[in-house]
Order: structure tokens, then C-alpha cells, then sequence
């Protein structure tokens, strides 16, 4: 699949979507982009179907929520594997995400939201009988992340 070219509009509506998809309406977002709803709800159709949007959900406070650690692990699987490995590794109970590294030895990072440290034993397991190598635990104290404002009009 190729690059999707994104225009000003686009940007806007991605923009947005980041900062409030839940509760903004079409009209709202065509406000911000001067254009009319029925253009951004194609817009919005239209990045979804080609993959920009990959879908939507919520940001979850998960110590609130009862799951108090929140740990990265970092693995290494042979180069030209490592991308074969991450939907196995989604399927770890307590796995919330994998990111495929390309730079240094560890080339997966695995994160894991889990309430109390016991729980941590049986993922690292997992992903040892996997054949990874976890090089390195860290424990996250706090975790925050913003919209990317390079989809800002402003």
C-alpha cells in the first residue's frame, strides 16, 4: 500500500479526531476546517478505508481502573522474525502493546498493565517460550501522550 497523501482538511479532521473522537460531531470538525460535514464524513470514511484511521478507543487510566503496574519489557528475536512475533505476543493475557524497534538489541518492546508485580512472571514466560529474550523490565511510574500537532492547522 502507498503513502496516503493528506491535505490540510485531512490534517484538521485527524487533528481532531486525536483530541476528542468520542464527543465531537461532524459539524463540529467541519467548523474547524471549513468545510461541510457531509465532506468530513466522507474524509473520515475515506481514511479509514485506506488505513490512516485504524480504528478508535479509549484512553484508560489503568490504575484507576485496578491495574496499578504498568511494565516494558524489552526483547530481542532474530531480525528478520521480529514482526512475526507480535500477534502471538497481543495474545499474552495482560500484553496491551508491541512495538517493533529497529534500532540497538531489543527490537520488540513489549507493554504489560497487570496488578501486582506476581502477574509480571508468567507474561515473561510466555514470552521466553516464544524464544525471545527480555533484555530489560522497566517499571513506568506515570504515562501520558498528546494529539501529534503536525495535524494542527495552527
Amino acid at each position: 500500500m502507498s503513502e496516503y497523501e493528506l491535505d490540510a482538511v485531512d490534517r484538521e479532521i485527524l487533528y481532531a479526531l486525536q483530541e476528542e473522537a468520542r464527543n465531537l460531531s461532524s459539524g463540529e470538525i467541519a467548523e474547524r476546517t471549513d468545510a461541510s460535514s457531509s465532506t468530513v464524513r466522507k474524509r473520515i470514511q475515506r481514511l479509514e478505508s485506506e488505513g490512516v484511521i485504524k480504528g478508535y478507543s479509549a484512553n484508560i487510566d489503568y490504575m484507576k481502573s485496578g491495574y496499578p503496574i504498568r511494565m516494558l519489557l524489552f526483547c530481542t528475536a532474530p531480525i528478520p522474525d521480529r514482526g512475526d512475533y507480535i500477534d502471538n505476543i497481543l495474545d499474552i493475557p495482560d500484553v496491551v502493546s508491541v512495538q517493533e524497534l529497529v534500532t540497538g538489541e531489543e527490537n520488540l518492546l513489549v507493554t504489560a498493565v497487570v496488578k501486582n508485580d506476581r502477574d509480571i512472571t508468567p507474561i515473561a514466560q510466555d514470552l521466553s517460550d516464544m524464544g525471545l529474550t527480555i533484555t530489560d523490565e522497566v517499571l513506568v511510574r506515570s504515562h501520558k501522550s498528546t494529539s501529534f500537532d503536525e495535524f494542527s492547522a495552527e
